[in-house]
């Protein structure tokens, strides 16, 4: 795995245990000389974790609209910004460019982002790992639905089990190097998309 894509917040909420999470996630992507790849902005969560890689020489690609650009969103110090003309064109490049997804505690934004990638894996239109950073139970109520999904006939256990789940950053993402390491060696990966 060579670039890692995070959904997170424009905002910083309310927890702190929102920002530690984003720097043992900075952290855990400069141990693995892993490039960001994110939603551009210099705000937020966003804005925090481009930030902590940066600060000890990490790559950072961001991804942003024209539109967000021409507002000033934009992070001025990425390693490599792209400006692209719709959300839609900016969801299909991150997804391009990346080779495992992770969200974080955000809002409507980073859960669309969440379910457009998940639902891509589900119906086998990649086989990147998808995972979710349950940072201080953020997501509990998230995972409750989806665990209705299943029980509810609409979802099947073994599309449930694409989504990944931890409140520990490098546990995470040694979850996905597991998964990718099994996968070149041609061994099962259960929960992934086939």
């Amino acid at each position: 795995m060579n670039r890692l894509c995070v959904f997170m917040g424009a905002q910083l909420g309310i927890n702190p245990s929102y920002r530690n999470a984003v720097q043992e996630l900075a952290d855990t992507i400069l141990k693995h000389r892993l490039t960001l790849v994110y939603g551009g902005a210099r705000m937020g969560l966003m804005g925090q974790l481009a930030n902590q890689v940066l600060e000890k020489n990490g790559k950072v690609i961001g991804v942003i609209t024209e539109d967000f650009f021409q507002q000033g969103i934009a992070h001025p110090e990425l390693t490599e910004l792209c400006i692209v003309s719709s959300m839609s064109e900016r969801k299909r490049k991150m997804a391009e460019m990346s080779d495992g997804f992770v969200a974080l505690p955000g809002g409507l934004g980073t859960l669309e982002e969440l379910f457009e990638i998940l639902n891509a894996a589900k119906i086998g239109l990649h086989q990147k790992p998808v995972g979710l950073l349950n940072i201080d139970h953020y997501f509990n109520r998230l995972i409750e639905f989806i665990d209705q999904m299943v029980k509810k006939g609409f979802l099947m256990v073994e599309q449930k089990n694409i989504l990944k789940v931890s409140e520990n950053p490098a546990d995470l993402i040694f979850t996905f190097l597991t998964l990718l390491n099994s996968s070149k060696r041609g061994e099962s990966t259960v929960g992934w998309a086939k």
